[in-house]
C-alpha cells in the first residue's frame, strides 16, 4: 500500500493504455479482414501479418484483466471497497490472478509478431518457400490459445492445491509444442536452402538459438519441484530476460536490418551489422547465462546489494560486463543508422529479392503503397510476378 498519489495516476494510466491498445487491436483486425489485396485469401496472408492478426485477439482478451485490476485497486483506495484487503475480507491473491492472466499472454503479445517476422526473413535468405506454412500459421493460433491457460505457473508457491499446480504445469509444458513446430519449420526451411548470411539472417539464426536457450529454462521453471527451489531467485530473472531478449530483441534486430532499406531507401552497412551481431551474442551469453548460474547459487531477485563471500560476486560481474557489451552493440547500430541515412547505398525497391508485396513498391513506399493494388494468386506474390514460369500457383493450390 502506498499513501502517495503515484499509484492512483498509475491506475488511471493503465486504464487509458488498455483502452487505447484495445482500440488499436480492433483497427488492425478490421484492416486485415477488410482491406486485403484482391485474391489474398486467409491462407495467402503473409505470416508476419497472420501472427500480428492473432496477436490482436490476445490483446483483446488479456488487457481487460489488467484494466479491471487497476480499476478495482483504485476503488479499494478511494471508494471503500475491499477487493484486495485481507483485513476486510479481500484476497491479495486475486490481484496476482488478474495480473498474471494478463502478464503471461503479454509475453506472447511481445513475441508473436517477432515469430511472424522470422517466418518472413528465413525463407527470403534461404531462397526457399517457408516449410509448413499452414502449420506455422495454426501454431501461432495455438500459442495464443494456450497462453491463457498457463498464468498460474507464476504462482506455484502461493498455496494452490496440488491439482491446480499439476494442471498449470501440464499446460505450461504443452505450449512448448506449437513453439517447437515453428522452430522445426524454420530449420527445415534453411535445410537445403541457398542461405545468404546477411545481417538480418544472422540475427534470425541467432534468434532461433538464443530463444531455444531461454525456452529450455522455461521448461525447468514450469516443473513444480524445481520452481519451488528457484522462485524469487535470479534464475527466474535470467529465464525471463534470456527468453525475451533472445526472442524479442534478436527478432527486432533481424527485422530492423531486413526492413530498414524499405523504410528509408538506404542499405545498412553489413560489416557494422556483423560486428553488432557478434557483440550481441557474446553479451547475451555473458549477461543472462551468469544470471542463471547466480540464481542456482541462491542469489535472490529484487535486491540492490549483498554481502561478499556468498559466491555471487564473479557471476554478477560477468553479467555486468555482458550488459556493457550489449550496450556497445546498440551504439554500433545507432552509428550504422547515422552513416547509412547520410551516405548509405541506395536500396532500390527489392534489395533482398523478396517474396511479399512490400518489396514491389518504391523504397520508401509512396503514400498508399500502390497506384493499383496488384492481385495475389499465391503465398509469394512478388516471386510469382518475377518468375511466372515457376510461380507457386502453378504447382500448389492455396
Amino acid at each position: 500500500y502506498s499513501p502517495t498519489r503515484g499509484i492512483d495516476f498509475w491506475c488511471v494510466a493503465i486504464v487509458m493504455l488498455g483502452v487505447s491498445s484495445i482500440a488499436g487491436s480492433v483497427n488492425i483486425l478490421g484492416t486485415v479482414v477488410s482491406l486485403r489485396a484482391p485474391g489474398m485469401t486467409i491462407g495467402r496472408i503473409p505470416l508476419f501479418t497472420w501472427a500480428t492478426f492473432v496477436n490482436q485477439f490476445l490483446i483483446l482478451a488479456a488487457l481487460p484483466s489488467l484494466t479491471a485490476a487497476a480499476i478495482m485497486l483504485y476503488f479499494d483506495r478511494h471508494l471503500g471497497t475491499a477487493f484486495f484487503d485481507p483485513t476486510r475480507g479481500g484476497d491479495p491473491l486475486l490481484w496476482q490472478h488478474l495480473f498474471w492472466f494478463f502478464g503471461h499472454p503479454e509475453v506472447y503479445i511481445l513475441i508473436l509478431p517477432v515469430f511472424g517476422a522470422i517466418s518472413e526473413i528465413v525463407p527470403v535468405f534461404s531462397r526457399k518457400p517457408i516449410f509448413g506454412h499452414t502449420f506455422i500459421a495454426f501454431s501461432s493460433a495455438a500459442i495464443g490459445f494456450l497462453g491463457f491457460l498457463v498464468w498460474a505457473h507464476h504462482m506455484f508457491t502461493v498455496g494452490m492445491s496440488l491439482a491446480a499446480n499439476a494442471v498449470f504445469a501440464f499446460t505450461s509444458f504443452s505450449i512448448a509444442v506449437p513453439t517447437a513446430v515453428k522452430i522445426f519449420n524454420w530449420l527445415a526451411t534453411m535445410w537445403g536452402g541457398s542461405i545468404r548470411l546477411k545481417t538480418a539472417m544472422l540475427f534470425a539464426c541467432g534468434f532461433v538459438g538464443m530463444f531455444v536457450t531461454g525456452g529450455v529454462t522455461g521448461i525447468l521453471v514450469a516443473t513444480v519441484p524445481f520452481d519451488f527451489q528457484v522462485t524469487d531467485s535470479y534464475f527466474v530473472v535470467g529465464h525471463f530476460h534470456a527468453t525475451l531478449f533472445g526472442g524479442t530483441a534478436f527478432g527486432l534486430l533481424a527485422s530492423t536490418y531486413y526492413w530498414f532499406p524499405k523504410i528509408t531507401g538506404r542499405m545498412l552497412n553489413e560489416k557494422i551489422g556483423v560486428a553488432q551481431y557478434v557483440l550481441t551474442v557474446i553479451g547475451f551469453v555473458l549477461t543472462f547465462g551468469s544470471m542463471l548460474v547466480a540464481g542456482l547459487l541462491g542469489m535472490p531477485r529484487r535486491i540492490w546489494t549483498y554481502n561478499p563471500g556468498l559466491g555471487w560476486d564473479t557471476w554478477t560481474l560477468i553479467s555486468g560486463i555482458g550488459a556493457y557489451i550489449i550496450a556497445v552493440s546498440i551504439i554500433l547500430m545507432l552509428i550504422n543508422f547515422a552513416i547509412s541515412l547520410r551516405r548509405g547505398e541506395v536500396a532500390g525497391p527489392d534489395p533482398w529479392d523478396g517474396f511479399t508485396l512490400e518489396w514491389a513498391t518504391e523504397s520508401p513506399p509512396r503514400h498508399g503503397n500502390f497506384a493499383e493494388v496488384p492481385p495475389v494468386r499465391g503465398r509469394r506474390p512478388l516471386w510469382d510476378r518475377k518468375n511466372p514460369d515457376r510461380a507457386d500457383y502453378l504447382t500448389n493450390r492455396h
